[in-house]
């Protein structure tokens, strides 16, 4: 699960991370460090909707389970057959 949890962090660096200069790693509070907000989760959902090929349910996609990449991985391997 290394691959996936990189995979993700590249995403959130590219498309979030202002400060490039900004040390990042898989447990970096994401919505409550102030990362990623409302709107980038809803992004942040579809991308890993499209690029695993599953759905996770609103109510799953909580701004708790989206807060660090290893929360993300978790709630991803749920959805994953």
């Amino acid at each position: 699960m290394e691959e996936m949890k990189d995979v993700i962090l590249e995403y959130v660096i590219e498309e979030y991370v202002e400060d490039e200069d900004e040390e990042m790693t898989y447990d970096t509070p994401l919505i409550s460090g102030g990362i990623v907000d409302s709107f980038s989760m809803v992004s942040l959902k579809r991308f890993l909707e499209a690029k695993y090929k599953i759905s996770i349910p609103d109510e799953k996609a909580s701004p708790e389970a989206f807060d660090s990449v290893n929360k993300i991985v978790e709630l991803v391997k749920e959805f994953i057959g």
